[in-house]
Protein backbone atom coordinates (compact mmCIF):
# COMPACT_ATOMS: atom_id res chain seq x y z
CA UNK A 1 0.00 0.00 0.00
CA UNK A 2 1.21 3.20 -0.55
CA UNK A 3 1.83 5.91 2.52
CA UNK A 4 -0.01 9.12 2.35
CA UNK A 5 1.69 12.15 2.14
CA UNK A 6 1.37 14.76 5.08
CA UNK A 7 0.65 18.42 3.54
CA UNK A 8 1.83 21.29 5.08
CA UNK A 9 -0.23 24.31 6.02
CA UNK A 10 0.06 27.25 3.34
CA UNK A 11 3.17 29.96 4.75
CA UNK A 12 1.29 33.52 4.74
CA UNK A 13 4.76 35.03 4.32
CA UNK A 14 4.25 33.17 0.28
CA UNK A 15 1.74 35.43 0.12
CA UNK A 16 2.14 39.90 -0.35
CA UNK A 17 0.25 41.82 2.05
CA UNK A 18 -2.52 42.65 -0.48
CA UNK A 19 -3.51 38.98 -0.98
CA UNK A 20 -3.52 38.10 2.53
CA UNK A 21 -5.61 41.32 3.33
CA UNK A 22 -7.61 39.53 0.84
CA UNK A 23 -7.13 36.11 1.64
CA UNK A 24 -8.62 37.27 5.90
CA UNK A 25 -12.40 36.70 6.02
CA UNK A 26 -14.56 39.68 7.52
CA UNK A 27 -16.70 39.01 11.16
CA UNK A 28 -20.00 37.93 10.69
CA UNK A 29 -22.57 39.95 10.83
CA UNK A 30 -23.54 40.68 14.60
CA UNK A 31 -19.87 39.87 15.98
CA UNK A 32 -18.41 42.41 17.48
CA UNK A 33 -14.69 43.67 15.97
CA UNK A 34 -12.84 42.27 19.42
CA UNK A 35 -14.95 38.40 19.46
CA UNK A 36 -12.75 36.07 17.48
CA UNK A 37 -14.29 34.29 14.43
CA UNK A 38 -13.18 30.74 15.34
CA UNK A 39 -15.02 31.08 19.06
CA UNK A 40 -18.53 28.65 18.77
CA UNK A 41 -21.60 30.84 19.93
CA UNK A 42 -22.31 28.00 22.37
CA UNK A 43 -19.52 29.02 24.28
CA UNK A 44 -20.20 32.93 24.09
CA UNK A 45 -23.50 31.90 25.34
CA UNK A 46 -22.30 29.80 28.30
CA UNK A 47 -19.82 32.51 29.12
CA UNK A 48 -22.30 35.42 29.17
CA UNK A 49 -24.64 32.73 31.26
CA UNK A 50 -21.97 32.25 33.70
CA UNK A 51 -21.53 36.27 34.58
CA UNK A 52 -25.05 36.45 34.94
CA UNK A 53 -25.59 33.76 37.48
CA UNK A 54 -22.37 34.69 39.90
CA UNK A 55 -24.00 38.56 39.34
CA UNK A 56 -27.46 37.45 40.51
CA UNK A 57 -25.47 35.19 43.28
CA UNK A 58 -23.24 38.29 44.79
CA UNK A 59 -26.61 40.09 44.77
CA UNK A 60 -28.44 37.18 46.81
CA UNK A 61 -25.57 37.75 49.37
CA UNK A 62 -25.40 41.24 49.61
CA UNK A 63 -29.34 41.08 49.85
CA UNK A 64 -29.33 38.62 52.57
CA UNK A 65 -26.64 40.29 54.36
CA UNK A 66 -28.26 43.60 54.43
CA UNK A 67 -31.42 41.59 55.40
CA UNK A 68 -29.86 39.75 58.22
CA UNK A 69 -27.88 42.98 59.85
CA UNK A 70 -24.53 42.39 58.71
CA UNK A 71 -24.05 45.32 55.94
CA UNK A 72 -23.07 48.34 57.06
CA UNK A 73 -24.75 51.33 55.31
CA UNK A 74 -24.33 54.92 55.59
CA UNK A 75 -27.74 56.67 55.88
CA UNK A 76 -28.48 60.73 56.03
CA UNK A 77 -28.13 61.80 59.67
CA UNK A 78 -32.22 63.67 58.73
CA UNK A 79 -33.51 60.33 57.56
CA UNK A 80 -33.63 58.59 60.88
CA UNK A 81 -36.44 58.88 63.16
CA UNK A 82 -35.10 58.83 66.72
CA UNK A 83 -38.99 58.33 68.25
CA UNK A 84 -39.59 55.42 66.59
CA UNK A 85 -39.49 53.49 69.68
CA UNK A 86 -39.93 55.16 73.38
CA UNK A 87 -36.20 55.49 74.68
CA UNK A 88 -35.24 53.76 77.65
CA UNK A 89 -32.91 56.63 78.91
CA UNK A 90 -34.79 59.66 80.97
CA UNK A 91 -31.29 61.83 81.45
CA UNK A 92 -27.96 61.77 79.65
CA UNK A 93 -24.85 62.96 81.13
CA UNK A 94 -23.35 66.02 79.41
CA UNK A 95 -20.13 64.48 80.65
CA UNK A 96 -20.25 61.46 79.05
CA UNK A 97 -22.14 62.49 75.92
CA UNK A 98 -18.84 65.26 75.25
CA UNK A 99 -16.77 62.51 75.75
CA UNK A 100 -18.69 60.58 73.18
CA UNK A 101 -18.23 63.54 70.45
CA UNK A 102 -14.24 64.32 70.86
CA UNK A 103 -13.96 60.13 70.75
CA UNK A 104 -15.94 60.68 66.98
CA UNK A 105 -14.65 63.89 66.00
CA UNK A 106 -10.93 62.47 66.80
CA UNK A 107 -11.65 58.56 65.46
CA UNK A 108 -14.84 58.46 63.76
CA UNK A 109 -17.99 56.42 64.30
CA UNK A 110 -16.25 53.06 65.21
CA UNK A 111 -19.52 51.17 66.10
CA UNK A 112 -22.53 51.37 63.70
CA UNK A 113 -26.12 52.07 65.33
CA UNK A 114 -29.08 49.35 63.78
CA UNK A 115 -31.88 51.22 62.74
CA UNK A 116 -35.35 49.87 60.49
CA UNK A 117 -36.53 50.33 57.69
CA UNK A 118 -39.61 52.44 57.50
CA UNK A 119 -42.60 51.03 55.03
CA UNK A 120 -44.00 54.33 55.08
CA UNK A 121 -41.67 56.89 55.07
CA UNK A 122 -42.76 60.53 56.50
CA UNK A 123 -41.75 63.50 57.25
CA UNK A 124 -38.28 63.11 55.48
CA UNK A 125 -37.64 60.27 57.77
CA UNK A 126 -37.04 56.75 55.85
CA UNK A 127 -35.90 54.92 59.09
CA UNK A 128 -36.57 54.03 62.89
CA UNK A 129 -33.88 54.27 65.82
CA UNK A 130 -33.96 51.01 67.24
CA UNK A 131 -30.41 51.44 68.99
CA UNK A 132 -27.49 54.00 69.06
CA UNK A 133 -29.16 57.11 70.14
CA UNK A 134 -26.00 58.65 71.81
CA UNK A 135 -24.08 57.80 69.26
CA UNK A 136 -26.88 59.51 66.52
CA UNK A 137 -27.12 62.22 69.12
CA UNK A 138 -23.16 63.15 69.05
CA UNK A 139 -22.51 62.92 65.45
CA UNK A 140 -25.98 65.31 65.00
CA UNK A 141 -24.36 67.49 67.76
CA UNK A 142 -20.98 67.62 65.56
CA UNK A 143 -22.52 68.31 62.71
CA UNK A 144 -24.48 71.66 64.07
CA UNK A 145 -20.93 72.50 65.78
CA UNK A 146 -18.79 71.20 63.66
CA UNK A 147 -17.11 73.20 60.30
CA UNK A 148 -16.70 70.29 58.45
CA UNK A 149 -19.18 68.42 59.45
CA UNK A 150 -20.40 64.58 59.04
CA UNK A 151 -23.70 64.42 57.27
CA UNK A 152 -23.97 60.67 57.26
CA UNK A 153 -24.25 57.89 59.98
CA UNK A 154 -23.01 53.99 59.69
CA UNK A 155 -26.04 52.02 60.21
CA UNK A 156 -26.97 48.29 60.34
CA UNK A 157 -30.67 47.71 58.89
CA UNK A 158 -31.61 45.05 60.81
CA UNK A 159 -35.56 43.66 60.47
CA UNK A 160 -36.96 42.57 64.43
CA UNK A 161 -39.28 40.15 64.49
CA UNK A 162 -42.12 41.62 66.16
CA UNK A 163 -41.97 45.19 68.64
CA UNK A 164 -40.79 43.03 71.63
CA UNK A 165 -37.57 42.06 69.58
CA UNK A 166 -37.30 46.10 68.65
CA UNK A 167 -37.16 47.15 72.71
CA UNK A 168 -35.54 44.24 73.57
CA UNK A 169 -32.16 45.08 71.05
CA UNK A 170 -32.46 48.61 72.68
CA UNK A 171 -32.72 47.67 76.19
CA UNK A 172 -29.67 44.95 75.86
CA UNK A 173 -27.50 47.43 74.14
CA UNK A 174 -27.92 49.89 76.78
CA UNK A 175 -27.37 47.49 79.47
CA UNK A 176 -24.25 46.09 77.46
CA UNK A 177 -22.88 49.68 76.85
CA UNK A 178 -24.20 52.09 79.34
CA UNK A 179 -25.62 50.50 82.89
CA UNK A 180 -29.45 52.37 83.13
CA UNK A 181 -30.29 52.60 86.73
CA UNK A 182 -33.04 51.01 87.97
CA UNK A 183 -35.72 53.53 87.37
CA UNK A 184 -35.31 53.79 83.84
CA UNK A 185 -35.58 49.91 83.53
CA UNK A 186 -38.73 50.24 85.14
CA UNK A 187 -39.87 53.40 82.94
CA UNK A 188 -39.22 51.38 79.56
CA UNK A 189 -41.27 48.12 81.17
CA UNK A 190 -44.45 50.73 81.86
CA UNK A 191 -43.31 52.29 77.93
CA UNK A 192 -43.48 49.37 76.57
CA UNK A 193 -46.55 47.85 78.19
CA UNK A 194 -48.58 51.23 77.60
CA UNK A 195 -47.37 50.67 73.49
CA UNK A 196 -49.39 47.33 73.76
CA UNK A 197 -45.72 45.78 73.02
CA UNK A 198 -46.66 43.35 76.07
CA UNK A 199 -49.95 42.13 77.55
CA UNK A 200 -48.87 42.50 80.93
CA UNK A 201 -46.41 43.59 83.53
CA UNK A 202 -44.72 40.23 84.68
CA UNK A 203 -44.26 39.41 80.90
CA UNK A 204 -43.01 42.77 79.72
CA UNK A 205 -40.56 42.38 82.53
CA UNK A 206 -39.70 38.61 81.27
CA UNK A 207 -39.28 40.21 77.59
CA UNK A 208 -37.48 42.81 78.67
CA UNK A 209 -34.91 41.77 81.21
CA UNK A 210 -34.91 37.88 81.10
CA UNK A 211 -31.60 37.61 81.02
CA UNK A 212 -30.87 39.13 84.57
CA UNK A 213 -31.15 37.67 87.78
CA UNK A 214 -34.55 36.88 89.66
CA UNK A 215 -33.29 39.44 92.13
CA UNK A 216 -32.41 41.83 89.85
CA UNK A 217 -35.64 41.01 88.04
CA UNK A 218 -37.71 41.77 91.39
CA UNK A 219 -36.26 45.35 92.03
CA UNK A 220 -37.14 46.50 88.82
CA UNK A 221 -40.44 45.38 89.60
CA UNK A 222 -40.74 47.45 92.84
CA UNK A 223 -39.17 50.30 91.02
CA UNK A 224 -42.45 50.00 88.04
CA UNK A 225 -44.56 51.35 91.38
CA UNK A 226 -42.21 54.06 92.17
CA UNK A 227 -42.65 55.47 88.14
CA UNK A 228 -46.69 54.58 88.48
CA UNK A 229 -46.75 57.12 91.53
CA UNK A 230 -44.20 59.46 91.23
CA UNK A 231 -43.36 59.59 87.57
CA UNK A 232 -44.68 62.86 86.63
CA UNK A 233 -43.33 65.00 89.59
CA UNK A 234 -39.57 63.25 89.99
CA UNK A 235 -36.82 65.69 88.08
CA UNK A 236 -33.87 63.66 88.88
CA UNK A 237 -35.36 59.70 88.96
CA UNK A 238 -31.74 58.36 87.91
CA UNK A 239 -30.44 59.61 91.49
CA UNK A 240 -32.74 57.52 93.63
CA UNK A 241 -30.67 55.05 95.35
CA UNK A 242 -31.79 51.31 95.21
CA UNK A 243 -32.49 51.43 99.05
CA UNK A 244 -34.51 54.83 99.19
CA UNK A 245 -35.96 53.42 96.12
CA UNK A 246 -37.32 49.95 97.43
CA UNK A 247 -38.28 51.27 100.83
CA UNK A 248 -40.12 54.30 98.66
CA UNK A 249 -42.23 51.34 96.88
CA UNK A 250 -42.76 49.35 99.96
CA UNK A 251 -44.64 52.11 101.42
CA UNK A 252 -46.61 52.96 98.24
CA UNK A 253 -47.89 49.41 98.40
CA UNK A 254 -48.46 48.97 101.91
CA UNK A 255 -50.63 52.83 102.03
CA UNK A 256 -52.14 54.16 99.45
CA UNK A 257 -52.33 57.69 100.63
CA UNK A 258 -48.46 57.64 100.85
CA UNK A 259 -48.53 58.38 96.91
CA UNK A 260 -50.87 61.55 96.58
CA UNK A 261 -49.73 62.86 100.31
CA UNK A 262 -45.60 62.35 98.30
CA UNK A 263 -46.49 63.76 95.24
CA UNK A 264 -47.54 66.82 96.97
CA UNK A 265 -44.36 67.17 99.01
CA UNK A 266 -42.46 66.85 96.05
CA UNK A 267 -44.17 69.86 93.99
CA UNK A 268 -44.40 72.26 97.28
CA UNK A 269 -40.59 71.81 97.74
CA UNK A 270 -39.81 72.20 93.87
CA UNK A 271 -36.09 71.23 94.40
CA UNK A 272 -33.30 72.50 92.78
CA UNK A 273 -30.92 69.37 92.38
CA UNK A 274 -31.01 65.92 92.82
CA UNK A 275 -29.96 66.52 96.52
CA UNK A 276 -32.76 68.44 97.43
CA UNK A 277 -35.25 66.10 95.71
CA UNK A 278 -33.44 63.30 97.58
CA UNK A 279 -33.60 65.18 100.98
CA UNK A 280 -37.34 65.60 100.71
CA UNK A 281 -38.27 61.95 99.07
CA UNK A 282 -35.98 60.66 102.55
CA UNK A 283 -37.67 62.95 104.64
CA UNK A 284 -41.24 62.01 103.53
CA UNK A 285 -40.16 58.41 104.28
CA UNK A 286 -38.81 58.78 107.17
CA UNK A 287 -41.82 60.85 108.66
CA UNK A 288 -44.78 58.18 107.27
CA UNK A 289 -42.45 55.06 108.72
CA UNK A 290 -42.53 57.38 112.23
CA UNK A 291 -46.15 57.43 111.93
CA UNK A 292 -46.71 53.55 111.03
CA UNK A 293 -44.41 52.41 114.18
CA UNK A 294 -46.28 54.81 116.29
CA UNK A 295 -49.27 52.88 115.80
CA UNK A 296 -47.62 49.76 116.31
CA UNK A 297 -46.60 50.12 119.08
CA UNK A 298 -49.93 51.70 120.37
CA UNK A 299 -51.55 48.66 119.66
CA UNK A 300 -48.75 46.38 121.26
CA UNK A 301 -49.21 48.74 124.31
CA UNK A 302 -53.60 47.87 124.44
CA UNK A 303 -53.79 45.10 126.81
CA UNK A 304 -55.83 42.20 125.86
CA UNK A 305 -58.99 41.14 127.58
CA UNK A 306 -58.29 37.79 128.45
CA UNK A 307 -61.23 34.83 128.27
CA UNK A 308 -63.06 34.00 131.33
CA UNK A 309 -63.23 30.54 131.40
CA UNK A 310 -66.05 28.83 133.91
CA UNK A 311 -65.15 27.34 137.03
CA UNK A 312 -64.75 23.24 136.22
CA UNK A 313 -67.50 21.64 137.84
CA UNK A 314 -67.02 19.69 141.35
CA UNK A 315 -67.65 16.07 141.91
CA UNK A 316 -68.95 15.25 145.00
CA UNK A 317 -67.97 12.72 147.27
CA UNK A 318 -69.95 9.80 147.00
CA UNK A 319 -70.78 9.88 150.55
CA UNK A 320 -71.71 13.34 150.82
CA UNK A 321 -75.07 14.51 149.58
CA UNK A 322 -74.99 16.11 145.94
CA UNK A 323 -74.42 20.12 146.52
CA UNK A 324 -75.02 22.47 144.12
CA UNK A 325 -72.13 24.12 142.30
CA UNK A 326 -71.03 27.33 144.03
CA UNK A 327 -71.17 30.09 140.99
CA UNK A 328 -69.51 33.67 141.47
CA UNK A 329 -71.84 36.46 141.72
CA UNK A 330 -72.97 37.40 138.41
CA UNK A 331 -71.64 40.84 138.53
CA UNK A 332 -68.12 39.11 139.05
CA UNK A 333 -68.12 36.79 136.38
CA UNK A 334 -69.13 39.59 133.91
CA UNK A 335 -66.30 42.02 134.95
CA UNK A 336 -63.14 41.70 132.61
CA UNK A 337 -59.51 41.07 134.02
CA UNK A 338 -57.57 44.20 133.38
CA UNK A 339 -53.73 43.70 133.82
CA UNK A 340 -52.19 47.07 133.94
CA UNK A 341 -49.62 48.16 131.24
CA UNK A 342 -46.27 47.85 132.07
CA UNK A 343 -44.42 51.84 133.08
CA UNK A 344 -43.32 53.01 129.46
CA UNK A 345 -40.11 53.59 129.61
CA UNK A 346 -38.52 57.42 128.70
CA UNK A 347 -36.73 56.09 125.80
CA UNK A 348 -38.38 55.16 122.11
CA UNK A 349 -37.06 52.89 119.83
CA UNK A 350 -38.59 52.64 116.60
CA UNK A 351 -37.18 50.74 113.19
CA UNK A 352 -37.37 53.75 110.49
CA UNK A 353 -36.52 52.14 107.53
CA UNK A 354 -34.78 48.73 106.44
CA UNK A 355 -31.57 48.89 108.22
CA UNK A 356 -32.18 52.11 109.97
CA UNK A 357 -32.98 52.05 113.65
CA UNK A 358 -34.17 55.42 115.55
CA UNK A 359 -33.55 56.17 119.41
CA UNK A 360 -35.37 59.30 120.53
CA UNK A 361 -35.26 59.87 125.12
CA UNK A 362 -37.01 63.25 125.48
CA UNK A 363 -35.34 64.13 129.12
CA UNK A 364 -32.40 63.60 127.67
CA UNK A 365 -32.48 65.78 124.88
CA UNK A 366 -30.62 63.17 122.33
CA UNK A 367 -31.74 61.36 118.79
CA UNK A 368 -29.47 58.55 117.66
CA UNK A 369 -29.50 56.49 114.76
CA UNK A 370 -28.00 53.49 113.64
CA UNK A 371 -28.10 50.65 111.67
CA UNK A 372 -26.28 49.77 108.31
CA UNK A 373 -28.23 52.50 106.67
CA UNK A 374 -26.09 55.01 108.32
CA UNK A 375 -23.83 56.13 106.02
CA UNK A 376 -21.87 59.55 104.68
CA UNK A 377 -24.74 59.83 102.21
CA UNK A 378 -27.50 60.07 105.01
CA UNK A 379 -25.35 62.44 106.81
CA UNK A 380 -25.04 64.40 103.81
CA UNK A 381 -28.76 64.91 103.31
CA UNK A 382 -30.00 65.00 107.06
CA UNK A 383 -27.13 68.36 106.99
CA UNK A 384 -28.79 69.38 103.84
CA UNK A 385 -31.98 68.94 105.41
CA UNK A 386 -31.75 70.14 108.88
CA UNK A 387 -30.16 73.50 107.57
CA UNK A 388 -33.37 74.03 105.64
CA UNK A 389 -35.94 73.44 108.56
Amino acid sequence: MAKRKRLTPAQPTYLSAAERAAATPSPAPGLSKGVSVGAAPIAQVASDTAAAAALEELSGVLENARARGLMITEIPLEAIDETYLVRDRVVQNEEDMLALMASIHSRGQQTPIEVVALEQPQGGHSHGLISGWRRLTALRRLAAETPAPVTTVKALIVTPASAADAYLSMVEENEIRVNLSHYERARIAMRALEEGVFPDQRKALLGLFGNVSRAKRSKISSFVTLVSALDEALRFPTAIPEKLGLGLAHLLEKDPSFGPHLLERLRASDPADAVEEMTVLNGAMTARNMVLNERLESDKDVPAVPRVQPPAPVTPPQAAAPSPVQMPPRSQAAAPLVVPASPSSDRVMLNIAPGLRLSFAEEAGTIELSGEAVTADLMTELKVWLSRR
